[in-house]
């Protein structure tokens, strides 16, 4: 008796559709900002009908929101106290600190970052959702992050929330707001205020040598 393989699962259509519209909204959102983003053309793009892409998301605001999630999903992995098993704190550390800033320094990020302060002028709206879609979930991860390390006796954070706050500003220096205005990328720059923010860090908050 022949036994036929066993078939890896196909994906549900709704799910297949839903990360088509994400890819084309993602890459019209970063690329042309949110006011000459329509959803006429991101469904085009994905090859479905504007009533799905409304099914999936509500409004423009909605998809908006679920792209720089989506975007924000990419640096996610960095921020848990497994993914890096046995490294020192300070590995950990330079890890998500060179992530951040990789992620922060590529040249459609920079370009949405000013669209989006730009557009914010007029609509408030587009400001708080790309906040609270991407930077504040992005500080609270880190947040959870810094409390879970916390708890296993690694660091002592009174305050996990100002401690991710502390260590984002410390690895973005004034690198972010140059690329933001214009000058080109300083990786040895970048590099070397990464390595800054670590030792201050340590020196802050560890509660052993940042090296073991």
């Amino acid at each position: 008796m022949s036994i036929d393989p066993v078939e890896k699962p196909l994906r549900p259509s709704s799910e297949v559709k839903r990360d088509a519209i994400l890819a084309a909204a993602s890459e019209s959102f970063f690329s042309d900002g949110f006011a000459a983003s329509s959803i006429e053309a991101i469904a085009e793009v994905a090859s479905v009908s504007k009533v799905t892409v409304y099914n999936h998301f509500g409004d423009k605001k909605g998809l908006f929101t679920a792209a720089v999630e989506r975007e924000c999903e990419k640096m996610r992995g960095h921020f848990s106290i497994e993914a890096m098993p046995g490294s020192s704190l300070r590995a950990r550390l330079t890890a998500i600190g060179e992530a951040m800033v990789a992620f922060l320094s590529r040249p459609e990020m920079v370009r949405f970052d000013r669209r989006i302060a730009a557009e914010t002028e007029h609509e408030p709206t587009i400001g708080r959702a790309f906040l609270a879609a991407g930077p504040h979930r992005m500080k609270q991860a880190f947040a959870d992050l810094l409390s879970a390390m916390d708890a296993a006796g690694e660091v002592r954070v009174p305050d996990p929330a100002l401690a991710a706050e502390q260590f984002a500003s410390l690895c973005k220096g004034m690198g972010d707001l140059d690329r933001r205005f214009g000058l080109p990328a300083d990786p040895a720059r970048d590099r070397q205020r990464i390595a800054g923010a670590v030792d201050l860090f340590c020196k802050a908050y560890a509660t052993g040598d940042c090296d073991d």
